[in-house]
């Protein structure tokens, strides 16, 4: 007897799956779909709670999690357990935060390595590719209560800038949230399929995709031939966006009125509330002329005028970079065929009609700005699903390619999904002094454990100069042509020392072969993932060890006693919950052991500085 599967929404007989189109946002995020029967795409308004969450995960006492708006109400009074802009630390290491490491209300863990990130939680230890399957969750869960049926396969989409670990870590976290990512579209490239643009394989099209959101900010120039969609330059500012308008409007009015000062100085829900008032303000000049407001028995007042005034510098600063980004594609504003408008920000007028004379040309701005992003990506869905005859998919990669790391981790290289020809690849390093040879192991699978994949090949990199751990840079791509012939190349850059080798097409699996490989990374995922982050904490702990050991063997002499013996005890307890396999055990460990450390190697280096400069003459 065959199954058929009945949507309860629109009360028609669903042929396929559902496959949903997510737009995971750093401020918001959004789920659509495609309409069975109208063939449009539609963003998800589940319960009326409107189609967009807040990108905000909060950590009760209790250990229950909220996400969007329940959990932005705890941003002011509990932020050490509200995670926000999760989207910024995807695929991030501590060093890569750079002057934005403080500017987050949660712990962001500094292990002082070139490990990704962790956010300390009470006493537990998140990645934020967990933190980001939360925010995926909640979207999932809304578009099955909305839809009545089981949503297991997304296409999610990600900024142009984002690098291949960034874009790997999206894809985890989505496994994490039990979704199958079929495709990891980028978002200038999904705003045009809303708009319709590249769905033509005859078009070719040179296009301008603006978007300005809550807290980011990037432009985006592509080509589209043949249905290819190729991102020829991107600029932006990943710290600039609309919450910047409203702290400009927050900082007039508090400049305007002194007591108005003093009570957010001395009153943090104050604060929070006047905030609240600016972004009202913003929103309502976007449609009218004047703002009138009160805050605690205090008048606020704002005409469109100043408003545009006071968010100029900001607006200018985003010109510059579409001046970048076109000097960087070696066109000119006139040669772009259309642009778009992305994000909630561009709502905002003077925005508008900046982005307009700058090209020449009206913006399209027809579609709901929020809501464009996750409209595209449900369209990708709908192609993936093959409900579009009319389009061209390109061969694809049957199963994720990648390479063996510390631990008996799978790195993905080439995600599964991907079209074909391709090309892709990750940096790695040395993690023991000295080490000259490095073992390249390629595997085929969709399992975060090599043992659980297939192995397609393996071969030596030999002569790395022999330098410190984490000196030497060795550059790992796989370049898949359009016959399905993998090559797998490892270079040390320092040296130039290579080493090759090719893997034949297909890799000799059957499709039902595939098949089940899928269904068990699926079956799995959950218990994949917590494997994997005990080996990576250990994988951290075990580094944290050796480089302390190392430190206090060579600069002991400039270290008290009191803190070599409490150092020992700090490390003695690390040695011990290693083999416990608790994750936040381990990291407790290496948290308490990096706090008590870190500060040795700055006076170290001080008192190398103070010996380098004595007996010498400053002019």
């Amino acid at each position: 007897m065959a199954k058929i599967a009945i949507n309860l929404t629109t009360a028609s007989i669903q042929k396929e799956e559902v496959i949903v189109g997510i737009d995971l946002g750093t401020t918001n995020s959004l789920v659509a779909y495609m309409h069975p029967e109208d063939h449009v795409p539609i963003a998800i308004n589940d319960l009326g709670l409107g189609t967009i969450v807040p990108s905000v995960v909060h950590f009760s006492s209790a250990g229950e999690v909220l996400v969007g708006d329940a959990a932005k109400e705890y941003l002011l009074t509990d932020p050490a357990n509200t995670i926000y802009s999760v989207k910024r630390l995807l695929g991030k290491s501590y060093q890569d935060l750079g002057n934005h490491k403080d500017s987050f209300g949660y712990k962001v863990i500094d292990d002082n390595s070139e490990g990704l990130v962790k956010i300390r939680v009470q006493d537990k230890f998140y990645s934020p590719i967990e933190l980001s399957a939360e925010i995926l969750k909640e979207l999932r869960a809304r578009a099955e209560h909305a839809l009545k049926t089981p949503v297991n396969r997304a296409v999610i989409t990600v900024p142009a800038y984002f690098n291949d670990s960034q874009r790997q870590a999206t894809r985890d976290a989505g496994k994490l949230a039990g979704l199958e990512v079929l495709r990891i579209v980028n978002e200038p490239t999904a705003a045009s399929l809303a708009y319709g643009i590249g769905l033509d394989p005859n078009e070719e099209k040179t296009i301008a995709v603006y978007d300005l959101g809550g807290g980011t900010f990037d432009i985006s120039i592509l080509k589209i031939h043949q249905g290819i969609f190729e991102v020829l330059s991107t600029h932006g500012d990943t710290y600039l966006g609309g919450d910047d308008m409203d702290r400009e409007i927050l900082e007039f009015w508090t400049r305007q009125n002194r007591l108005l000062a003093d009570l957010v100085a001395l009153d943090p829900n104050a604060a929070q509330a006047l905030r609240l008032k600016a972004e009202e303000a913003k929103k309502a000049l976007s449609q009218q002329e004047k703002f009138k407001a009160e805050l605690n028995g205090i008048e606020l007042k704002l005409d469109r005028h100043t408003f545009d005034t006071l968010i100029t510098p900001i607006i200018d600063r985003t010109m510059a970079s579409c001046q970048m980004a076109l000097k960087d594609a070696g066109l000119q504003p006139e040669q772009m065929d259309t642009v778009i408008m992305v994000g909630g920000s561009t709502r905002v007028p003077l925005v508008y009609q900046t982005v307009s004379d700058f090209f020449g040309k009206p913006a399209h701005n027809d579609l709901n700005p929020d809501e464009v992003v996750s409209l595209g990506a449900a369209i990708q869905a709908d192609v993936l699903a093959g409900n579009r005859k009319d389009i061209l998919l390109l061969d694809v990669t049957p199963l994720t390619l990648g390479i063996e790391t510390m631990g008996g981790l799978m790195d993905s290289i080439i995600p599964r999904n991907s079209k074909i020809p391709t090309k892709a690849g990750r940096q790695y390093t040395t993690s023991v002094d000295g080490q000259v040879n490095m073992k390249i192991s390629v595997y085929q699978g969709e399992r975060d454990l090599v043992k659980e994949n297939r192995k397609l090949a393996e071969f030596d990199l030999r002569g790395i100069p022999a330098m410190p751990a984490g000196f030497p840079k060795v550059d790992v791509n796989f370049i898949l042509n359009a016959d399905g012939i993998l090559k797998v190349e490892a270079v040390e850059l320092r040296s130039g020392v290579r080493q090759e080798v090719e893997v034949k097409p297909q890799y000799g699996l059957t499709d039902e072969q595939v098949e089940q490989m899928l269904m068990d990374s699926i079956t799995h995922a959950r218990e994949d993932v917590s494997t994997r982050m005990v080996i990576e904490a250990r994988t951290t702990a075990e580094q944290m060890l050796y480089q302390v050991e190392r430190f206090v063997e060579k600069n002991g002499e400039h270290l008290s006693p009191e803190e070599i013996e409490l150092t020992r005890q700090n490390v003695q307890r690390l040695r011990e919950v290693l083999p416990t396999g608790d994750k936040d055990t381990i990291l407790k460990a290496v948290d308490v052991l990096e706090e008590q450390t870190s500060p040795f190697a700055e006076r170290v280096m001080q008192i190398s500085i103070k010996k380098a400069m004595t007996g010498k003459k400053i002019e």
